[in-house]
């Protein structure tokens, strides 16, 4: 929208002046007298229509441009990855867990500008993939399908089924034909199995808060809680092959609203993806395999038609400073 305005007002300006230009030539031809009067006989008749002549090919000239201008503003200035590198990133990880897949995929995407649109561009165009900007939903949806499926093609039908309430549709030239039974909130993926299993509670201490949309409470780990709990999950220990109950890769947060924030009853204002780093600290004295781990989200960070990008930050700062009063968690293993 932003740009839109400034090229309106630069084609404002390029035509104000080149009337001005224009005025100046017909006025003060190049060797008339003060009076406009040609100074040869014949010479500012020649000289006016030339300037005619020659002023519409650098109008259509100008005009030219502004529209490459616009046009330009709707193709893609960031390029994820071709489908071929896609395909062979999907079978470089493929034996690894699920988890670990789905966090791989989301940090390909860290640096992808924040889509703008408020119902999400890949919604508008009808379209199944549409790398190039995402919001938090698409990156959810995007990294999961990456990560299920073997090959490009198989992840765009793991999409048809996980992005969709019942199944989505595609049209002869590959647009989906009934985004309108996308889900749309972040709970109706919670709440549908689709999305994994819900582990909220085998984290830590849940509380109860007041749903809506059909829902009487819902069961949250609230903002102080997760943070106590982070903090007491900077050393994670590790005993044959299995981490201590804690956030794993690939995790999904579902980040919770205050009721009185809620716009049109969604409960979950956001969603982000965990992915977890061994800083390779041992611990002291000791011959175990203990190391120091560091638990990061990936989220696509930004509002609309304000920008911003997909991030890879701390998930303590992210929990200190988030304007959520709590968060659910989903897992597939």
């Amino acid at each position: 929208m932003k740009l839109r305005m400034i090229i309106l007002r630069l084609l404002r300006y390029f035509s104000t002046v080149l009337s001005l230009f224009r005025y100046s030539l017909e006025t003060h031809p190049s060797g008339s007298n003060s009076q406009g009067c040609p100074a040869e006989g014949g010479r500012f008749i020649a000289l006016r229509t030339v300037t005619e002549k020659s002023l519409m090919p650098l109008k259509t000239i100008i005009l030219n441009s502004v529209f490459f201008l616009v046009f330009c503003s709707y193709i893609p200035v960031y390029a994820f990855m071709p489908e071929s590198e896609i395909a062979s990133f999907q079978k470089e990880i493929a034996n690894k867990p699920v988890g670990e897949r789905i966090a791989l995929w989301a940090e390909k995407f860290v640096g992808t500008p924040y889509d703008p649109d408020p119902l999400g561009e890949y919604v508008v165009k009808s379209a199944i993939i549409a790398d190039e900007r995402v919001d938090c939903m698409y990156l959810s949806f995007r990294s999961l399908e990456l990560a299920l499926g073997a090959t490009p093609e198989e992840a765009i039908s793991i999409a048809l089924n996980k992005r969709f309430i019942t199944k989505g549709k595609l049209g002869n030239r590959g647009n989906v034909l009934n985004y309108e039974d996308r889900f749309q909130y972040g709970e109706d993926m919670l709440d549908s199995g689709k999305w994994g299993k819900e582990v909220t509670e085998k984290l830590g201490r849940v509380a109860e808060i007041e749903g809506s949309r059909g829902r009487k409470t819902v069961k949250i780990i609230s903002k102080k809680t997760m943070l106590k709990l982070l903090k007491s999950s900077k050393r994670l220990k590790r005993q044959k092959g299995k981490a201590s109950n804690t956030l794993k890769d690939g995790d999904f947060i579902f980040f919770i609203k205050a009721v009185e924030k809620r716009r049109v009853g969604e409960i979950v204002g956001h969603i982000g993806i965990i992915k977890v780093e061994d800083k390779g600290q041992r611990v002291k004295g000791s011959k175990g395999q203990k190391g120091r781990k560091e638990i990061y989200l990936i989220h696509a960070s930004g509002y609309k038609n304000r920008g911003g990008e997909v991030r890879k930050v701390r998930l303590y700062d992210y929990v200190s400073s988030m304007p959520f009063i709590g968060l659910k968690v989903s897992r597939f293993e």
